[in-house]
């Protein structure tokens, strides 16, 4: 089977499944503008890149993201134009929608179904826009936010299919498209991600710690408020001041992946710092670290913190809870879809600051009262989000893809 991906940034969500149907024997190949790593049996066809408009631009024209979504789609278009004059069309198409990847990929190759990966809709309401109150959320807004889902309504009119990695995600996509998205998770390698309590990991200054230790820890792409950070340093500071043992150790880095940058020009983690000031000994913030420290983070923390706006959930929440790590996470509706409070985590307010404290304090003094909740979320886990169930669950939808565009092609012959 030749199977084609496309994502604008490497491999993305398709690592697992691209490399799983590879191993299979299906003859794999990923069309993307930048390679973030390669995998053992994909092969790499890069397009010509599109720069993104610069900010003036955006901000001057609310016509300028979709114009820029419309440019990629037609590079990929080309590319993929190229690609079957050369060998033939694929088999099946698997492409996120998000970038306008996929805008043209059946008007190149019409017979060929094609599952596109629906990330996230943009919306002025119910979602992370506005969810702050100091959003201001005027017409302007509204209008680029509906112009920036113009790529992935055009793609889902001409695609067969979707897929979402999680309920809440598919169900912020208007109902007319939702009975074709498909719910299921790219996957958690729960054989890798597994408590571990016997390893230890060494700080910047020298110690070493271990589960069993108070250390609380906190990991995101970069230190921001949708993920957050703020309120997290905010809780961190109260904490320190009533424990004189714990430990908080923040993972991310010093950019802004989500949401607006700020307006003087600091990074948000360098402002947050200076207005709420954290002791260096007893806080520690190494950056973006390799996977591995970060599991064994998971494995040693008392409590791991997860806030986010309602927007994509992250993969860390679900890697941690793998791990047996307990999640205190904010009660917004990505996270409200995993964690059941005094189940398998616990949840509060994410403007509330004063409750993420006063909860990661009744986890420090009594750790042991939370034993059942680790071993309830790995079982969430393996359940719901285990690496070998998601790829079957993949697989049988590609499957049901092709079979039914088989039995069109038979009917129309």
């Amino acid at each position: 089977m030749k199977v084609l991906f496309i994502h604008r940034r490497g491999v993305g969500q398709f690592e697992h499944l691209a490399t799983d149907l590879a191993a299979r024997g299906s003859e794999v190949t990923l069309v993307t503008e930048s390679v973030d790593r390669r995998l053992a049996g994909v092969r790499i066809v890069r397009h010509r890149a599109e720069p993104p408009p610069r900010p003036g631009v955006v901000q001057s024209s609310p016509l300028a993201t979709t114009e820029h979504h419309v440019r990629i789609g037609l590079r990929v278009a080309e590319t993929l134009d190229a690609l079957v004059r050369a060998e033939g069309p694929p088999d099946i198409i698997v492409g996120h929608i998000g970038w306008g990847s996929m805008m043209f990929v059946k008007d190149v190759v019409p017979r060929t179904p094609a599952l596109g990966y629906c990330e996230f809709f943009y919306s002025a309401e119910g979602a992370d826009v506005g969810f702050d109150p100091a959003d201001v959320i005027d017409l302007d807004v509204r209008q680029r936010l509906r112009l920036r889902n113009a790529a992935q309504l055009v793609t889902l009119d001409a695609i067969e299919a979707g897929i979402s990695p999680t309920g809440w995600q598919r169900s912020r996509y208007p109902e007319s498209v939702q009975r074709r998205i498909a719910v299921c998770h790219d996957g958690i390698d729960v054989q890798r991600f597994r408590p571990n309590a016997g390893r230890g990991l060494s700080l910047p200054d020298g110690r070493v710690i271990k589960a069993g230790d108070p250390v609380i820890t906190f990991a995101a792409r970069d230190l921001e408020p949708y993920r957050g950070f703020p309120q997290a340093v905010k809780a961190a500071a109260r904490v320190l001041e009533r424990n004189k043992d714990a430990i908080f150790v923040f993972v991310g880095g010093d950019s802004n992946s989500y949401g607006a940058s700020r307006r003087d020009g600091k990074s948000w983690k360098d402002a947050i710092l200076e207005e709420t000031p954290l002791d260096p000994t007893r806080v520690f913030f190494p950056g973006q670290v390799p996977h591995e420290i970060l599991t064994q983070l998971f494995q040693i923390s008392t409590a791991h913190i997860y806030l986010t706006y309602p927007f994509v959930l992250s993969w860390s929440v679900l890697e941690a809870m793998a791990c047996g790590a307990l999640v205190i996470g904010s009660a917004t509706p990505p996270v409200q879809e995993v964690i059941r409070h005094g189940q398998n985590g616990l949840l509060v307010p994410f403007f509330e600051p004063e409750a993420l404290a006063d909860t990661l304090l009744d986890v420090l003094a009594r750790p042991e009262a939370f034993a059942d909740m680790r071993r309830a979320a790995r079982h969430t886990i393996i359940e719901r989000y285990a690496l070998g169930k998601c790829l079957t669950r993949q697989r049988s939808l590609m499957a049901q893809l092709l079979g039914a565009s088989m039995r069109s092609v038979a009917a129309a012959g």
